[in-house]
Protein backbone atom coordinates (compact mmCIF):
# COMPACT_ATOMS: atom_id res chain seq x y z
CA UNK A 1 0.00 0.00 0.00
CA UNK A 2 1.01 3.50 -0.69
CA UNK A 3 0.81 5.89 2.47
CA UNK A 4 -1.12 9.37 2.19
CA UNK A 5 0.77 11.94 1.51
CA UNK A 6 0.27 13.35 4.78
CA UNK A 7 1.76 10.55 6.21
CA UNK A 8 4.65 10.61 4.83
CA UNK A 9 7.00 10.94 7.88
CA UNK A 10 9.68 12.97 8.28
CA UNK A 11 13.58 12.17 7.94
CA UNK A 12 15.70 12.34 10.38
CA UNK A 13 15.76 10.92 14.07
CA UNK A 14 13.21 12.63 16.97
CA UNK A 15 15.37 13.64 19.84
CA UNK A 16 13.75 13.63 22.98
CA UNK A 17 14.88 16.96 24.05
CA UNK A 18 12.56 18.84 21.47
CA UNK A 19 9.53 16.78 22.75
CA UNK A 20 7.97 19.24 25.44
CA UNK A 21 6.25 17.26 28.32
CA UNK A 22 2.87 18.36 27.06
CA UNK A 23 3.26 17.49 23.35
CA UNK A 24 -0.59 15.38 22.83
CA UNK A 25 -1.98 18.83 24.17
CA UNK A 26 -0.04 21.07 21.97
CA UNK A 27 -0.10 18.84 18.90
CA UNK A 28 -3.76 18.74 18.99
CA UNK A 29 -3.93 22.64 19.92
CA UNK A 30 -1.06 23.45 17.55
CA UNK A 31 -1.81 21.63 14.22
CA UNK A 32 -5.13 22.11 12.38
CA UNK A 33 -7.13 19.07 10.95
CA UNK A 34 -7.83 18.82 7.23
CA UNK A 35 -11.80 19.26 6.75
CA UNK A 36 -14.46 16.44 7.18
CA UNK A 37 -15.12 14.32 4.88
CA UNK A 38 -18.91 15.18 3.28
CA UNK A 39 -20.07 13.68 -0.01
CA UNK A 40 -18.99 17.11 -1.56
CA UNK A 41 -15.53 16.37 -0.86
CA UNK A 42 -15.03 12.53 -0.59
CA UNK A 43 -13.48 12.19 -4.07
CA UNK A 44 -10.49 14.65 -3.37
CA UNK A 45 -9.56 12.76 0.09
CA UNK A 46 -9.64 9.34 -1.51
CA UNK A 47 -6.29 7.50 -2.02
CA UNK A 48 -6.60 6.65 -5.52
CA UNK A 49 -3.43 3.82 -5.47
CA UNK A 50 -4.70 2.40 -2.22
CA UNK A 51 -8.52 1.96 -3.54
CA UNK A 52 -7.78 1.00 -6.65
CA UNK A 53 -5.31 -1.91 -5.00
CA UNK A 54 -7.94 -2.44 -2.71
CA UNK A 55 -10.76 -3.20 -5.07
CA UNK A 56 -8.83 -4.32 -8.39
CA UNK A 57 -6.83 -7.57 -7.30
CA UNK A 58 -10.58 -9.02 -5.69
CA UNK A 59 -12.11 -7.76 -8.90
CA UNK A 60 -9.38 -9.87 -10.96
CA UNK A 61 -8.91 -12.49 -8.53
CA UNK A 62 -12.69 -13.58 -8.88
CA UNK A 63 -12.93 -13.31 -12.83
CA UNK A 64 -9.58 -15.26 -13.06
CA UNK A 65 -11.18 -17.89 -10.69
CA UNK A 66 -14.40 -17.99 -13.49
CA UNK A 67 -12.33 -18.85 -16.06
CA UNK A 68 -9.49 -20.93 -14.49
CA UNK A 69 -9.81 -24.35 -12.85
CA UNK A 70 -8.14 -24.77 -9.06
CA UNK A 71 -6.22 -27.59 -9.05
CA UNK A 72 -5.46 -29.24 -5.38
CA UNK A 73 -1.86 -28.65 -5.56
CA UNK A 74 -2.26 -24.93 -6.31
CA UNK A 75 -5.12 -24.31 -3.35
CA UNK A 76 -2.68 -26.17 -1.26
CA UNK A 77 0.76 -23.49 -1.96
CA UNK A 78 -2.36 -20.82 -1.78
CA UNK A 79 -2.88 -21.64 1.44
CA UNK A 80 0.74 -22.30 2.43
CA UNK A 81 1.52 -19.00 1.00
CA UNK A 82 -1.28 -17.14 3.03
CA UNK A 83 0.20 -18.09 5.76
CA UNK A 84 4.00 -17.36 4.68
CA UNK A 85 2.51 -13.84 4.26
CA UNK A 86 0.65 -13.48 7.50
CA UNK A 87 3.93 -14.23 9.28
CA UNK A 88 5.61 -11.65 7.44
CA UNK A 89 3.08 -9.26 9.02
CA UNK A 90 2.41 -10.66 12.45
CA UNK A 91 5.60 -12.33 13.62
CA UNK A 92 8.27 -8.80 11.44
CA UNK A 93 5.97 -5.60 11.12
CA UNK A 94 4.46 -6.06 14.02
CA UNK A 95 6.10 -7.83 16.83
CA UNK A 96 10.00 -7.94 15.68
CA UNK A 97 10.02 -4.47 14.29
CA UNK A 98 7.49 -2.14 15.96
CA UNK A 99 7.41 -3.92 19.06
CA UNK A 100 11.30 -4.96 19.15
CA UNK A 101 9.80 -8.10 20.93
CA UNK A 102 12.71 -10.42 20.27
CA UNK A 103 15.87 -10.37 18.31
CA UNK A 104 15.72 -12.15 14.38
CA UNK A 105 19.14 -12.87 12.83
CA UNK A 106 19.58 -11.42 9.28
CA UNK A 107 18.19 -15.09 7.64
CA UNK A 108 15.32 -14.68 9.22
CA UNK A 109 14.64 -10.99 8.57
CA UNK A 110 14.88 -11.41 5.30
CA UNK A 111 12.93 -13.95 5.33
CA UNK A 112 9.87 -12.01 7.19
CA UNK A 113 10.80 -8.66 5.61
CA UNK A 114 9.94 -10.93 1.75
CA UNK A 115 7.20 -12.32 3.28
CA UNK A 116 5.85 -8.89 4.32
CA UNK A 117 6.46 -7.84 1.43
CA UNK A 118 4.33 -10.56 -0.28
CA UNK A 119 0.82 -9.09 2.13
CA UNK A 120 1.49 -5.63 0.37
CA UNK A 121 0.58 -3.70 3.18
CA UNK A 122 3.12 -1.10 2.70
CA UNK A 123 6.95 -1.13 3.46
CA UNK A 124 8.12 -2.49 7.29
CA UNK A 125 9.45 1.20 7.41
CA UNK A 126 6.01 2.89 7.00
CA UNK A 127 4.14 0.18 8.66
CA UNK A 128 6.18 -0.06 11.58
CA UNK A 129 5.84 3.91 12.34
CA UNK A 130 2.40 4.18 11.58
CA UNK A 131 1.80 1.31 14.48
CA UNK A 132 4.16 2.72 16.85
CA UNK A 133 2.31 5.64 16.85
CA UNK A 134 -1.32 3.50 16.86
CA UNK A 135 0.16 2.48 20.34
CA UNK A 136 1.46 5.95 21.86
CA UNK A 137 -2.05 7.57 21.28
CA UNK A 138 -4.57 5.19 21.18
CA UNK A 139 -8.05 6.25 21.18
CA UNK A 140 -6.99 9.91 20.59
CA UNK A 141 -6.78 12.06 17.39
CA UNK A 142 -3.28 11.34 16.96
CA UNK A 143 -3.89 7.54 16.54
CA UNK A 144 -3.73 6.89 13.09
CA UNK A 145 -6.43 4.01 13.56
CA UNK A 146 -8.38 5.99 16.15
CA UNK A 147 -11.12 3.89 17.26
CA UNK A 148 -13.30 6.11 18.16
CA UNK A 149 -14.22 7.61 14.93
CA UNK A 150 -15.97 3.92 14.24
CA UNK A 151 -15.44 0.35 12.77
CA UNK A 152 -15.23 0.78 9.25
CA UNK A 153 -12.93 4.08 9.53
CA UNK A 154 -9.94 1.79 11.23
CA UNK A 155 -10.97 -1.00 9.32
CA UNK A 156 -10.49 0.13 5.87
CA UNK A 157 -11.28 4.22 5.82
CA UNK A 158 -8.21 5.22 7.32
CA UNK A 159 -6.39 3.58 4.21
CA UNK A 160 -8.64 4.91 1.56
CA UNK A 161 -8.84 8.71 2.56
CA UNK A 162 -6.26 10.89 3.28
CA UNK A 163 -5.88 11.40 7.15
CA UNK A 164 -7.63 14.26 8.53
CA UNK A 165 -4.17 15.02 10.82
CA UNK A 166 -0.49 14.06 10.88
CA UNK A 167 -0.05 11.12 13.10
CA UNK A 168 2.29 11.39 16.50
CA UNK A 169 5.27 11.26 16.97
CA UNK A 170 7.30 7.91 16.97
CA UNK A 171 11.33 7.01 17.32
CA UNK A 172 11.89 5.00 14.33
CA UNK A 173 15.97 5.30 14.78
CA UNK A 174 15.93 2.20 14.85
CA UNK A 175 14.20 1.25 11.80
CA UNK A 176 16.39 3.50 9.65
CA UNK A 177 19.49 2.12 10.99
CA UNK A 178 18.22 -1.41 9.93
CA UNK A 179 19.86 -2.04 6.72
CA UNK A 180 17.45 -5.10 5.92
CA UNK A 181 14.49 -2.47 6.86
CA UNK A 182 15.79 0.03 4.31
CA UNK A 183 16.60 -2.65 1.77
CA UNK A 184 12.93 -3.90 1.36
CA UNK A 185 11.82 0.01 1.69
CA UNK A 186 13.86 0.95 -1.52
CA UNK A 187 12.75 -1.90 -2.94
CA UNK A 188 8.78 -2.34 -1.89
CA UNK A 189 7.49 -1.93 -5.48
CA UNK A 190 9.49 -4.59 -7.27
CA UNK A 191 9.14 -6.81 -4.22
CA UNK A 192 5.27 -6.68 -4.34
CA UNK A 193 5.11 -7.34 -8.27
CA UNK A 194 7.48 -10.22 -8.30
CA UNK A 195 5.80 -11.69 -4.91
CA UNK A 196 1.91 -11.00 -6.06
CA UNK A 197 2.35 -12.15 -9.99
CA UNK A 198 5.81 -13.70 -10.78
CA UNK A 199 6.32 -15.92 -8.44
CA UNK A 200 3.22 -17.73 -7.78
CA UNK A 201 3.29 -18.20 -11.75
CA UNK A 202 6.62 -19.33 -12.06
CA UNK A 203 6.37 -22.26 -9.75
CA UNK A 204 2.79 -23.19 -10.12
CA UNK A 205 4.16 -23.41 -13.96
CA UNK A 206 7.44 -25.56 -13.60
CA UNK A 207 6.33 -27.78 -10.56
CA UNK A 208 2.60 -28.47 -12.17
CA UNK A 209 1.83 -27.08 -15.52
CA UNK A 210 -0.55 -24.32 -14.00
CA UNK A 211 0.40 -20.70 -14.69
CA UNK A 212 -2.86 -19.15 -14.20
CA UNK A 213 -3.82 -21.25 -11.57
CA UNK A 214 -0.61 -19.62 -10.15
CA UNK A 215 -1.67 -15.99 -10.51
CA UNK A 216 -5.35 -16.13 -9.81
CA UNK A 217 -5.08 -18.38 -7.00
CA UNK A 218 -1.67 -18.16 -5.43
CA UNK A 219 -1.30 -14.50 -6.47
CA UNK A 220 -4.60 -12.48 -6.98
CA UNK A 221 -6.99 -14.78 -4.24
CA UNK A 222 -4.58 -15.19 -2.10
CA UNK A 223 -3.51 -11.59 -1.45
CA UNK A 224 -7.43 -10.91 -1.52
CA UNK A 225 -7.48 -13.41 1.31
CA UNK A 226 -5.00 -11.74 3.58
CA UNK A 227 -6.66 -8.62 3.11
CA UNK A 228 -10.84 -10.11 2.96
CA UNK A 229 -11.07 -12.86 5.18
CA UNK A 230 -15.14 -13.76 4.68
CA UNK A 231 -16.91 -13.85 8.26
CA UNK A 232 -20.56 -13.73 9.38
CA UNK A 233 -20.48 -12.34 12.75
CA UNK A 234 -23.03 -11.72 15.19
CA UNK A 235 -24.99 -8.36 15.29
CA UNK A 236 -24.13 -8.39 19.38
CA UNK A 237 -20.75 -7.66 18.46
CA UNK A 238 -21.56 -4.63 16.56
CA UNK A 239 -21.72 -5.84 13.03
CA UNK A 240 -23.49 -8.87 10.50
CA UNK A 241 -22.41 -10.28 7.66
CA UNK A 242 -19.29 -8.38 7.49
CA UNK A 243 -15.92 -8.62 5.49
CA UNK A 244 -13.21 -8.62 8.15
CA UNK A 245 -9.11 -8.04 6.35
CA UNK A 246 -7.08 -10.10 8.33
CA UNK A 247 -4.10 -7.97 8.80
CA UNK A 248 -6.36 -4.90 9.12
CA UNK A 249 -8.67 -6.68 11.59
CA UNK A 250 -5.36 -5.65 14.19
CA UNK A 251 -6.64 -2.26 13.87
CA UNK A 252 -10.32 -2.92 13.98
CA UNK A 253 -12.02 -5.89 14.96
CA UNK A 254 -9.81 -6.27 17.25
CA UNK A 255 -10.76 -2.78 19.26
CA UNK A 256 -14.56 -3.69 18.94
CA UNK A 257 -15.01 -7.98 19.16
CA UNK A 258 -14.43 -9.14 22.81
CA UNK A 259 -13.74 -8.63 26.52
CA UNK A 260 -10.99 -6.85 27.94
CA UNK A 261 -9.29 -8.99 30.73
CA UNK A 262 -6.26 -6.57 31.70
CA UNK A 263 -7.16 -3.14 31.25
CA UNK A 264 -10.30 -1.07 30.42
CA UNK A 265 -8.86 2.48 29.79
CA UNK A 266 -8.65 1.86 26.16
CA UNK A 267 -10.33 0.06 22.87
CA UNK A 268 -8.08 -3.11 22.71
CA UNK A 269 -9.95 -6.15 23.27
CA UNK A 270 -9.60 -10.03 23.70
CA UNK A 271 -11.23 -12.64 20.99
CA UNK A 272 -11.28 -15.86 19.73
CA UNK A 273 -12.49 -15.12 16.34
CA UNK A 274 -10.23 -11.70 15.75
CA UNK A 275 -7.26 -14.03 16.34
CA UNK A 276 -8.64 -16.29 14.03
CA UNK A 277 -8.76 -13.94 11.30
CA UNK A 278 -5.11 -12.68 12.05
CA UNK A 279 -2.87 -15.78 12.39
CA UNK A 280 -2.70 -14.99 16.44
CA UNK A 281 -3.40 -11.19 16.84
CA UNK A 282 -6.71 -11.54 18.57
CA UNK A 283 -5.44 -11.02 22.27
CA UNK A 284 -4.77 -7.76 21.79
CA UNK A 285 -6.49 -6.78 25.18
CA UNK A 286 -3.16 -8.03 26.30
CA UNK A 287 -1.14 -6.77 23.95
CA UNK A 288 -1.78 -3.05 24.65
CA UNK A 289 -0.84 -3.50 28.54
CA UNK A 290 2.17 -5.45 27.46
CA UNK A 291 3.12 -4.77 23.86
CA UNK A 292 6.87 -6.27 24.08
CA UNK A 293 5.76 -9.01 24.85
CA UNK A 294 6.15 -11.88 22.07
CA UNK A 295 3.23 -13.27 22.94
CA UNK A 296 -0.09 -12.42 22.29
CA UNK A 297 -2.01 -15.44 23.79
CA UNK A 298 -0.41 -16.56 27.10
CA UNK A 299 -2.50 -19.51 27.59
CA UNK A 300 -2.16 -22.88 25.57
CA UNK A 301 -5.69 -23.20 24.57
CA UNK A 302 -5.63 -19.57 23.03
CA UNK A 303 -5.09 -19.74 18.68
CA UNK A 304 -1.76 -18.32 18.58
CA UNK A 305 0.44 -19.71 15.81
CA UNK A 306 2.59 -16.69 15.58
CA UNK A 307 3.38 -16.98 19.36
CA UNK A 308 4.78 -20.49 18.37
CA UNK A 309 6.69 -19.76 14.99
CA UNK A 310 8.93 -17.45 17.15
CA UNK A 311 9.28 -19.75 19.77
CA UNK A 312 10.22 -22.42 17.10
CA UNK A 313 12.56 -20.04 15.42
CA UNK A 314 14.37 -19.59 18.91
CA UNK A 315 14.54 -23.23 19.33
CA UNK A 316 16.51 -23.01 16.11
CA UNK A 317 19.17 -20.37 16.84
CA UNK A 318 17.29 -17.59 14.08
CA UNK A 319 15.56 -15.76 16.93
CA UNK A 320 16.84 -14.83 20.21
CA UNK A 321 16.06 -12.75 23.44
CA UNK A 322 11.96 -13.52 23.51
CA UNK A 323 10.44 -11.00 25.89
CA UNK A 324 8.06 -11.79 28.17
CA UNK A 325 6.01 -9.30 30.62
CA UNK A 326 7.05 -10.65 34.34
CA UNK A 327 4.44 -12.82 35.39
CA UNK A 328 3.70 -11.24 38.43
CA UNK A 329 2.57 -7.96 36.66
CA UNK A 330 0.24 -10.08 34.17
CA UNK A 331 -1.94 -11.12 37.32
CA UNK A 332 -1.67 -7.54 38.57
CA UNK A 333 -3.85 -6.44 35.58
CA UNK A 334 -5.94 -9.25 35.68
CA UNK A 335 -6.65 -8.96 39.60
CA UNK A 336 -7.35 -4.97 38.80
CA UNK A 337 -10.34 -6.37 36.15
CA UNK A 338 -11.90 -8.75 38.44
CA UNK A 339 -11.71 -6.37 41.51
CA UNK A 340 -13.06 -3.82 39.09
CA UNK A 341 -16.11 -5.57 37.82
CA UNK A 342 -16.53 -7.29 41.49
CA UNK A 343 -17.03 -3.82 42.48
CA UNK A 344 -19.43 -3.19 40.20
CA UNK A 345 -21.27 -5.96 41.29
CA UNK A 346 -21.07 -5.03 44.72
CA UNK A 347 -22.50 -1.92 43.50
CA UNK A 348 -25.76 -3.35 41.97
CA UNK A 349 -26.59 -4.96 45.35
CA UNK A 350 -28.47 -3.95 48.76
CA UNK A 351 -26.10 -3.88 51.62
CA UNK A 352 -26.66 -3.31 55.44
CA UNK A 353 -27.11 0.09 56.76
CA UNK A 354 -23.81 1.66 57.44
CA UNK A 355 -23.09 1.60 61.44
CA UNK A 356 -22.70 4.80 61.23
CA UNK A 357 -26.38 5.71 60.24
CA UNK A 358 -27.78 3.54 62.79
CA UNK A 359 -28.94 4.79 66.12
CA UNK A 360 -27.36 4.05 69.48
CA UNK A 361 -29.77 2.93 72.67
CA UNK A 362 -29.74 1.69 75.93
CA UNK A 363 -30.32 -1.89 76.89
CA UNK A 364 -33.68 -0.70 78.80
CA UNK A 365 -35.06 0.91 75.14
CA UNK A 366 -34.01 -2.62 73.86
CA UNK A 367 -36.17 -4.79 76.12
CA UNK A 368 -38.95 -1.62 75.84
CA UNK A 369 -39.28 -1.88 72.13
CA UNK A 370 -38.91 -5.66 72.19
CA UNK A 371 -42.44 -5.76 73.37
CA UNK A 372 -43.58 -4.12 70.70
CA UNK A 373 -41.81 -6.05 67.74
CA UNK A 374 -39.74 -8.76 67.55
CA UNK A 375 -36.12 -7.82 68.72
CA UNK A 376 -32.91 -9.67 69.50
CA UNK A 377 -29.57 -8.84 70.58
CA UNK A 378 -26.57 -10.05 68.24
CA UNK A 379 -22.79 -8.93 68.13
CA UNK A 380 -24.10 -5.37 69.90
CA UNK A 381 -26.77 -4.75 66.90
CA UNK A 382 -30.35 -5.19 67.36
CA UNK A 383 -32.26 -6.91 64.93
CA UNK A 384 -35.75 -6.51 63.76
CA UNK A 385 -36.86 -10.06 62.97
CA UNK A 386 -40.68 -9.78 63.10
CA UNK A 387 -41.21 -10.73 59.60
CA UNK A 388 -38.92 -13.61 59.62
CA UNK A 389 -40.65 -15.29 62.29
CA UNK A 390 -42.67 -17.34 60.48
CA UNK A 391 -39.87 -17.86 57.86
CA UNK A 392 -37.22 -19.66 60.31
CA UNK A 393 -36.30 -22.78 59.17
CA UNK A 394 -35.72 -24.21 62.93
CA UNK A 395 -39.06 -22.42 63.86
CA UNK A 396 -40.38 -19.35 65.40
CA UNK A 397 -40.84 -21.14 69.01
CA UNK A 398 -36.68 -20.83 69.11
CA UNK A 399 -36.78 -17.22 67.91
CA UNK A 400 -39.43 -16.09 70.21
CA UNK A 401 -37.17 -17.55 72.89
CA UNK A 402 -34.53 -14.42 71.95
CA UNK A 403 -36.70 -11.45 71.79
CA UNK A 404 -35.48 -8.96 73.68
CA UNK A 405 -32.27 -11.20 74.87
CA UNK A 406 -28.82 -11.86 73.63
CA UNK A 407 -28.64 -14.42 71.20
CA UNK A 408 -24.69 -14.08 70.14
CA UNK A 409 -24.17 -17.26 71.97
CA UNK A 410 -26.62 -19.12 70.49
CA UNK A 411 -26.24 -17.61 66.58
CA UNK A 412 -22.88 -18.14 66.67
CA UNK A 413 -22.83 -22.48 67.42
CA UNK A 414 -24.42 -22.64 70.49
CA UNK A 415 -27.71 -23.97 69.22
CA UNK A 416 -27.17 -24.01 65.35
CA UNK A 417 -23.46 -23.14 63.57
CA UNK A 418 -25.41 -20.73 61.50
CA UNK A 419 -24.62 -20.38 57.14
CA UNK A 420 -22.90 -17.32 55.53
CA UNK A 421 -26.25 -17.37 53.67
CA UNK A 422 -27.83 -16.47 57.53
CA UNK A 423 -25.53 -14.38 58.67
CA UNK A 424 -26.22 -11.91 55.45
CA UNK A 425 -29.72 -12.35 55.68
CA UNK A 426 -29.65 -11.06 59.44
CA UNK A 427 -26.92 -8.10 59.29
CA UNK A 428 -29.74 -7.07 56.60
CA UNK A 429 -32.33 -6.22 59.46
CA UNK A 430 -30.13 -4.65 61.92
CA UNK A 431 -32.27 -1.35 63.26
CA UNK A 432 -30.14 0.14 66.32
CA UNK A 433 -26.20 -0.62 67.77
CA UNK A 434 -26.78 -1.21 71.54
CA UNK A 435 -24.45 1.26 73.43
CA UNK A 436 -21.63 0.19 75.04
CA UNK A 437 -22.04 -3.32 73.05
CA UNK A 438 -18.44 -3.63 71.79
CA UNK A 439 -16.32 -4.34 74.57
CA UNK A 440 -13.75 -6.75 73.33
CA UNK A 441 -12.04 -5.97 70.16
CA UNK A 442 -12.70 -9.61 68.82
CA UNK A 443 -16.47 -8.66 69.08
CA UNK A 444 -15.67 -6.83 66.18
CA UNK A 445 -14.83 -9.68 63.91
CA UNK A 446 -18.47 -11.07 64.73
CA UNK A 447 -20.18 -7.65 63.57
CA UNK A 448 -19.09 -8.13 59.77
CA UNK A 449 -21.22 -10.38 57.86
CA UNK A 450 -19.39 -12.89 55.64
CA UNK A 451 -20.43 -11.20 52.52
CA UNK A 452 -18.45 -7.76 53.59
CA UNK A 453 -15.43 -9.42 55.12
CA UNK A 454 -13.93 -9.44 51.53
CA UNK A 455 -15.93 -6.46 50.05
CA UNK A 456 -13.48 -4.30 47.60
CA UNK A 457 -13.04 -1.21 48.39
CA UNK A 458 -11.67 1.88 45.85
CA UNK A 459 -8.68 3.48 47.11
CA UNK A 460 -10.63 6.87 47.50
CA UNK A 461 -13.48 5.28 49.93
CA UNK A 462 -10.55 3.79 52.25
CA UNK A 463 -8.58 7.66 52.10
CA UNK A 464 -12.18 9.51 52.68
CA UNK A 465 -12.24 7.38 56.04
CA UNK A 466 -8.86 8.08 57.10
CA UNK A 467 -9.28 12.03 56.17
CA UNK A 468 -12.60 11.37 58.22
CA UNK A 469 -10.56 10.17 61.27
CA UNK A 470 -13.03 7.80 62.16
CA UNK A 471 -10.80 4.99 63.75
CA UNK A 472 -13.37 4.10 66.27
CA UNK A 473 -16.25 2.76 64.50
CA UNK A 474 -16.18 -0.29 62.04
CA UNK A 475 -18.66 1.19 58.50
CA UNK A 476 -19.95 -2.54 57.38
CA UNK A 477 -20.93 -0.53 54.28
CA UNK A 478 -17.24 -0.89 52.95
CA UNK A 479 -17.42 3.73 53.39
Amino acid sequence: MEPPPDMKYKTGPIMAKDVPDNYVYQALKTSKPLPPITLNNFYREINWLNLSIITLMPTLGFVGAYYVRLRWLTALSAIAYYFFSMLGITAGYHRLWSHRSYNASAPLQYGLAIAGASAVQGSIHWWARGHRAHHRYTDTDLDPYNAHRGFWYTHVGWMIFNPRRRPGLADVTDLKRNPIIQWQHRWYLPLIVVLTFALPGAVAHYAWNDFWGGIVYMGLLRLTFTHHVCASLDASAHFADSSLQSTWCVNSLAHWLGEAPFDDKNTPRNHFITALATTGEGYHNFHHQFPMDYRNAIHWYQYDPTKWFIWSMGQLGLASQLKTFPENEVQKGILTMQLKKMHEMQDKLVWPESTADLPVVTYEEFQSQSAQRSLILVSAFIHDITDFMSQHPGGAPILQRYVGQDATAAFFGGIYDHSNAAHNLLAMKRVAILHGGHPHILDIAKSVPPSQRLKAARWEELQRDVDDGDDTVVDDSGN
